[in-house]
């Protein structure tokens, strides 16, 4: 269902604070110096950063990354959605399922028959769990990583935010 009150822009470098503010609000653990790395990616052609807004207000943020640090994905040329957030005021109106569908879109065009997606293992990424599966989004079979690294049987692990099952999407039979 596309929204017809959803704007989903490029980020520049003026949105700097605007995305540390959304972070923040998110109580996310995002220094300024991760956007001004992310955008010195989108400059070098590696990334997108976009800002999304609903009905005229910020509603959050994400990526698209064309060269996600994660071993099977890069092997396999697959694009990465990164750091999808939706403020809580603005979830449950579709708005993460129509940014997914936009880089979707965007990696149709750029030829890409996959993509990928991470998402948390705590209860806290319980929305995202169940809205990835529902996308068509499946575990790659690789398994839980941690930072992007393949976590072995028996590994000891903090669960945070950089432990994540990894997901694709076969785009081309939606």
């Amino acid at each position: 269902m596309q929204l017809e009150n959803l704007v989903i822009r490029q980020a520049t470098v003026d949105d700097i604070s605007l995305l540390q503010q959304i972070a923040d609000d998110m109580k996310s653990v995002k220094d300024i110096d991760y956007f001004e790395l992310s955008l010195e990616h989108q400059a070098a052609g590696e990334r997108l950063v976009f800002i999304v807004e609903y009905d005229g207000k910020t509603a959050g943020y994400g990526m698209l990354s064309w060269a996600p640090k994660y071993a099977f994905y890069k092997a396999m040329g697959y694009p990465e959605i990164q750091d999808l957030n939706v403020l809580p005021d603005f979830r449950s109106k579709g708005i993460a399922s129509n940014v997914i569908a936009y880089c979707e879109d965007l990696a149709r065009k750029k030829g890409r028959s996959h993509m990928g997606i991470s998402v948390g293992l705590t209860a806290s990424y319980g929305a995202a769990q169940k809205l990835y599966v529902k996308l068509g989004y499946v575990p790659d079979g690789h398994g839980v990583t941690c930072d992007r690294k393949a976590v072995s049987h028996g590994e000891i692990r903090p669960v945070d935010d950089d432990m994540c099952l990894m997901m694709v999407k076969d785009l081309q039979t939606t």
